[in-house]
């Protein structure tokens, strides 16, 4: 097995909105035999692309659900998770990343470094994932890869260092030049399946020389072995490629590619790289908390004869019965296998276990650690820790952002109703970042999600897949409640109902915190509330986050202390000064002056030059801060902070100011106070609506 699990790769594929990744695991899939032909995204032949198996992602050419597939090159074995590009569909991404080893960061040649590169790129540093970078799309008009490597220098902080460099650029591009082996690579046949080395044209070789030289300075601080080489003048390939692959796996050098998927040129070199630099499973340390020992962090070791830890990354359900994806860290997982679910102890047994290729399955008998599989028919949740019972190992799940936009659903009829409810059900435990629940006062059913796109393709696959008829209300903003100044409160909780009472007194301070987030700070001394009632006290101030007074949204930035209390010998109790608390809240809230805040996004707009000025003042009209513009050639990048209550229908406005030239993408980045005014018309709004929320 250890020379299996160093010919196993689990690599992701990751990028900006339509910078190819798609098309890039369609060549792949064929050069590596798993496909016998290739198709394009927004299915023109009618077929679509083959990680593209959802309708929804054939009609309109995105992908929309992370996809698994696996493939074999040159006797090593390649996991694949082909990721969405939306911001929408972030989550994908994120689950994709926690489980794999490596990546490929995908840039165009055209766009660079784009809103959501930055994105993903954060997302791969958060769990210390190595990349190699391709630069694609280098045969279009306006192809800069040189560019793009200062950009992946500046705006990304990588050691970026060209691993080729391409043979003409747009309608003139016909190959690369490899660094390494110093020969010029051409790629012909009907889907340039032959890759043809030729000595370098006469005109690049000074270029590749000077190139060449760049990554031997950058590859040889990774390595003694080249760097005696390089004053001896005996450098080798492999020399090189060990320094390179030192370099990628502490990830302080980013080796970089060029070439064009859609036109077959550079994808097989991209496949010898993954092979040579990217890590295989026993490289890269993976943990686990030990649940029986305080949560103590233990690495796990890659080696099928220990005891088994795997963790549920992503669950999709079927007509036949929900599909769990796994990673295997440690041990391996069989048919007919016993295995427990850490969260609830509920043990289960394997029934079968599947290689995924898109939507289709290939049974397997047993998986080993290092593997990426998918278990039927298992009942659990995302994020959820298998093992086999010998250990009580807990994995960390991964990082889920919070909902910004929500919308009213209200079904056509009974049958639509029942529909509805087992979407609601399915999506909510596939998809952590999405969110159902019933407002109290209205009856509504509000759904959120991370944009109008993702909301708008969950209600889409409510009417395809679960035939449930729904309209949607007007979108919601997440809006929140937070403090601008101090208030104190003393307050005492009294209740006399025969036999013992209810007795708690708490007095301190409530006060705005730099922090989003709630504080409790216990200041008090001399034993007036006992130690043990003090998390009761946290407690009751922590039950009132949830509805504010000013307009009945989540409370954020508060800081509370206690400084003094009282209490009874029989009548105190934990219910008693939970109580206290509550009446402490409402003691003091409004007198700390509460305001609205309102979610901000941060929003990049792609557009042609000659649009820019009616992109910028269609951003301001939406009371948007414009924080940098640039001009790149024909396009222009407008980056700006819009509150996300203007942002609604923005689509359909920019496609009308732009003949359908720009497109824009948005996240999430902070909370700000609502002005007066707009705060006012709220108020009123939610009046008119039936009192507060």
């Amino acid at each position: 097995m250890g020379e299996k699990i160093n010919k196993l790769r689990n690599i992701g594929i990751s990028a900006h909105i339509d910078s190819g990744k798609t098309t890039l695991t369609e060549r792949v899939l064929y050069y590596t035999k798993r496909i016998f032909a290739i198709h394009e995204v927004k299915g023109k032949d009618g077929v679509g692309a083959t990680m593209d198996s959802m309708e929804l992602e054939k009609e309109r050419g995105i992908t929309i659900s992370s996809a698994a597939t696996y493939c074999e090159w040159k006797g090593y074995r390649i996991n694949i998770i082909d990721t969405p590009g939306h911001v929408d569909f972030t989550i994908e991404v994120e689950r994709a990343l926690r489980v794999l080893d490596g990546a490929i960061l995908i840039l165009c040649a055209v766009g660079g470094v784009q809103s959501q590169s930055l994105t993903v790129n954060r997302q791969m540093n958060r769990y210390k994932v190595p990349r190699i970078a391709f630069i694609n799309k280098c045969d279009r008009s306006g192809a800069d890869p040189y560019r793009v490597v200062d950009q992946l220098r500046q705006k990304l902080g990588h050691n970026a260092v060209l691993m080729q460099i391409p043979m003409g650029l747009e309608s003139g591009f016909r190959g690369m030049v490899d660094l390494v082996a110093m020969k010029a690579l051409y790629f012909e046949g009907s889907s340039g399946e032959e890759v043809r080395e030729e000595e370098i044209p006469k005109d690049l070789r000074k270029e590749a020389e000077i190139r060449r030289e760049e990554l031997l300075d950058a590859a040889s601080i990774f390595s003694d072995e080249l760097t005696e080489a390089i004053l001896e003048d005996r450098i080798n390939e492999e020399q090189i490629q060990r320094a390179v692959r030192a370099g990628t796996l502490s990830r302080q050098l980013t080796p970089v590619f060029v070439g064009s998927a859609y036109k077959n040129i550079g994808v097989q070199p991209v496949l010898d790289a993954v092979n040579l630099y990217l890590p295989d499973p026993s490289e890269v340390t993976s943990t686990a908390l030990d649940l029986d020992d305080n949560e103590k962090e233990v690495v796990l070791v890659a080696d099928p004869e220990r005891p088994t830890v795997a963790l549920a990354f992503k669950l999709e359900v079927t007509p036949y019965g929900q599909l769990t994806y796994l990673r295997i860290y440690q041990g391996s997982i069989g048919k007919g296998d016993d295995l427990i679910i850490t969260r609830s102890r509920k043990k289960i047994k394997v029934g079968r276990v599947v290689r995924m290729h898109a939507d289709k399955m290939e049974d397997i008998t047993r998986a080993h650690a290092g593997d990426i599989v998918a278990l039927f028919g298992v009942d659990c949740f995302s994020g959820d820790t298998f093992t086999d019972g010998r250990l009580n190992y807990s994995m960390s799940s991964m990082f889920v952002p919070e909902p910004v936009i929500s919308l009213t659903l209200a079904p056509e009829d009974s049958r639509s109703q029942a529909n509805m409810a087992k979407a609601l059900g399915r999506f909510i435990k596939e998809d952590p970042t999405f969110r159902s629940h019933v407002d109290e006062e209205s009856g509504e059913t509000i759904i959120s999600g991370m944009g109008e796109l993702h909301l708008d393709v969950y209600v889409e696959r409510m009417k395809r897949e679960f035939n449930a008829k729904v309209t949607t209300g007007i979108p919601q903003v997440a809006y929140r409640e937070t403090i601008t100044r101090e208030a104190p409160f003393d307050y005492t909780h009294k209740k006399q109902t025969g036999g013992a009472g209810q007795f708690g007194r708490v007095a301190g301070f409530m006060a705005p915190s730099k922090e989003e987030t709630y504080e409790f700070d216990n200041k008090v001394k001399g034993g007036v509330i006992p130690s043990e009632f003090i998390p009761a006290v946290d407690k009751g101030f922590q039950s009132c986050l949830k509805k504010g007074l000013l307009l009945g949204f989540p409370v954020v930035g508060l800081k509370v202390t206690l400084l003094d209390g009282k209490s009874h010998s029989v009548d105190s109790s934990e219910i008693a000064f939970s109580q206290a608390a509550i009446g402490a809240f409402k003691q003091a809230y409004m007198k700390a002056k509460p305001v609205i805040l309102e979610p901000i996004m941060k929003v990049s707009v792609e557009t042609p030059s000659e649009f820019q000025g009616n992109v910028m003042s269609s951003l301001n009209q939406r009371r948007g801060l414009i924080m940098s513009s640039t001009e790149d050639g024909l396009f222009s990048t407008i980056e700006a902070e819009v509150p996300l209550a203007e942002m609604f229908g923005y689509a359909t406005a920019l496609r009308s100011l732009t003949q359908g030239k720009a497109e824009f993408t948005m996240e999430f980045t902070r909370y700000s106070r609502l002005p007066e005014t707009l705060a006012e018309e709220l108020k009123k709004r939610l009046k008119d609506k039936g009192g507060n929320r």
